[in-house]
C-alpha cells in the first residue's frame, strides 16, 4: 500500500483539496486528512487500471507498476485495502458527524459505478470503438474529472454545509473543477502522444498501440492543445466569484494545464 500510495506522483488531487479549504479557512489539519484519503482512492485505481485484466501496464510513476513489484493478487489487495482505508480516514476526521456523513457521501459516489468505476468500464468497452466528442468526454468526466470534482468539493464540505448560501461557492468550484477535470485528461492524452517514457514516468504512446479513443486521435494534437487553453480560461472564468480566495486554485489551473506546451 506504501509503495502505491507513497512512491511519486504530483498529489494535484490532495493540492486541489487544500487549495479549496484555503478559500473557505479550514483548518490545515482536516484538509490534509481529507486530501489523503481522496489520494488513497487515486492511489487504488491507478493500481487496479495497470492490471494485466484492464490496462496490462508495467510502469507507473517511473517504477513498475505492483502487480509487476509484488504480483497480480497482492496488487487487487493493495486497491481494495487503499479504498477502505481512504474511508476510515474521513470516519475518523475531527469534525460533526454531519461533515463526515457529508464527506464519506461525495467520496463514495465519485469512486462508484456512476462515476469513476464506471468510466473505467467505458473506457474498456471504447477500445477499438469511434467514440463522439460528447462519448469520449462523458468517459472522461466520470473516469478522470470526478475524482478531480470531489477533492475540490471536498476541501469546502469540511466547513461549510450545502445550504442555499453555499450554492454560488460550490457553483464556483464545480464550474472550476469540470474544466480543469477534462483539461487534465487532454493534457494526459497530448503527454502520452508527444512526450517521452523516461518523463512521463509511465510508458509513452500506449493510448495509440492500444486503439484507445483519445482526444489527440479525435481532434488532433493543435486542436486539442487549443482546447486545454480554452479549458484553462474557463477555470479562471469560474473562480471570479472568489476573487483573491481563488487565487491558489488558479494557480494549479495553470499547473494543470501548462504541463503540455
Amino acid at each position: 500500500m506504501r509503495y502505491a500510495a507513497l512512491g511519486g506522483g504530483k498529489r494535484i488531487r490532495p493540492l486541489l483539496c487544500h487549495a479549496a479549504g484555503a478559500a473557505v479557512d479550514a483548518p490545515a489539519k482536516v484538509l490534509s486528512a481529507i486530501g489523503a484519503a481522496v489520494e488513497m482512492i487515486h492511489a487504488y485505481s491507478l493500481v487496479h487500471d495497470d492490471l494485466p485484466a484492464m490496462d496490462d501496464d508495467v510502469l507507473r510513476r517511473g517504477r513498475p507498476t505492483v502487480h509487476v513489484q509484488y504480483d497480480e493478487a497482492t496488487a487487487i489487495l493493495v486497491g481494495d485495502a487503499l479504498q477502505a482505508q481512504a474511508f476510515m480516514v474521513l470516519s475518523q476526521l475531527p469534525l460533526p458527524a454531519e461533515r463526515r456523513i457529508a464527506l464519506v457521501r461525495e467520496l463514495a459516489a465519485t469512486a462508484g459505478s456512476q462515476n469513476l468505476v464506471g468510466g473505467q468500464a467505458i473506457d474498456l468497452q471504447s477500445i477499438g470503438a469511434c467514440l463522439s466528442r460528447d462519448q469520449l468526454e462523458q468517459m472522461h468526466r466520470m473516469k478522470t474529472g470526478a475524482l478531480i470534482r470531489a477533492a475540490v468539493r471536498m476541501g469546502a464540505l469540511g466547513v461549510v454545509a450545502e445550504t442555499p448560501e453555499a450554492a454560488r461557492l460550490y457553483g464556483a468550484l464545480d464550474s472550476y473543477a469540470a474544466a480543469i477535470g477534462l483539461g487534465f485528461q487532454v493534457i494526459d492524452d497530448i503527454l502520452d502522444a508527444s512526450g517521452d517514457t523516461a518523463t512521463l514516468g509511465k510508458t509513452a504512446g500506449k493510448d495509440a498501440r492500444s486503439d484507445k479513443p483519445t482526444y489527440v486521435s479525435l481532434l488532433g494534437l493543435d486542436a486539442a492543445r487549443a482546447l486545454s487553453r480554452t479549458l484553462g480560461g474557463h477555470a479562471h472564468a469560474a473562480l471570479e466569484p472568489l476573487g483573491p480566495r481563488g487565487s491558489m486554485l488558479k494557480h494549479l489551473a495553470d499547473l494543470i494545464i501548462h504541463r503540455a506546451k
